[in-house]
Parts: C-alpha cells; sequence; structure tokens
C-alpha cells in the first residue's frame, strides 16, 4: 500500500464539500480523507476507523500500531484507539484475515487489558477462532 496516497486516491471516491453548517467532526472527517496514509495519528486512525471510513485499509495500519503499543492512545483514553479496532463489525475483517490475525495475536500477549475492552476482544478472538470468515 502506497502510504503516501490518500483515502480518496486509493478508493478514487471524493466527497462531496460538506455544506457550511456541518459539525466540526464532520469536517475533521473530510479532511482526514485527504490526508497520506502515513501522516495519520493515532487519534486520527481512531477517529476515522471509530465512524468506519476506509477500514479495509485503515485497519491493517491501526494493528501496525497496535503491535508496538496496543494501548495507544488518541485523544480519548488510553487503548482507545484497540477500543475503536475491537469494536467494528466482524464482517469489517473480511477482506483482511492476515490483519485479523496479527490483532489476535495482539490480544493475545497484552496481559494488562482495560476491563472495558474485555468483551470486545473476547467477541473478536471468539469469532476467530470459531473459523469464521467475519471475525
Amino acid at each position: 500500500m502506497d502510504r503516501s496516497r490518500s483515502l480518496e486516491d486509493i478508493e478514487g471516491a471524493r466527497w462531496p464539500a460538506p455544506p457550511p453548517d456541518t459539525s466540526r467532526f464532520i469536517l475533521t472527517a473530510h479532511a482526514l480523507r485527504q490526508k497520506p496514509l502515513a501522516a495519520l495519528t493515532v487519534e486520527d486512525l481512531r477517529l476515522l476507523i471509530g465512524q468506519d471510513i476506509g477500514l479495509v485499509h485503515l485497519l491493517p495500519l491501526a494493528v501496525e500500531v497496535l503491535r508496538s503499543n496496543p494501548l495507544a492512545e488518541g485523544d480519548l483514553y488510553e487503548g482507545d484507539l484497540l477500543a475503536a479496532v475491537l469494536s467494528r463489525a466482524p464482517a469489517a475483517w473480511a477482506e483482511i484475515p492476515d490483519a485479523a490475525r496479527e490483532l489476535a495475536a495482539v490480544i493475545d500477549v497484552t496481559l494488562d487489558l482495560p476491563g472495558p475492552l474485555r468483551p470486545y476482544a473476547d467477541r473478536f478472538l471468539a469469532a476467530l477462532a470459531a473459523g469464521s470468515r467475519h471475525p
């Protein structure tokens, strides 16, 4: 994947300009779709993934971050990126099974997983262990 490209470039889809009264949150999401993938921060990934934007491209990037720091923190709390990743619908992983397996390995070695993340992690791991195509 060419990380010098943006989601808009990779997907070949430009969103129409938001109306003038659009919330700051929506304006931020629009701007992040134009940012090169290599320049996305943990907070940028958390925000976009939490909104199911560009998952097939962004989940593998998030897993890379989580491999080195499972409790990587955006602007909300320690582990907020992991929370965003784990709370995606299981079907989000269908096209990226290698990233799903890597995430399972990250979860397996993270001994101090915060309590609120445990149900998401358990659901994810159970689906993967069951041999589901969609963890």
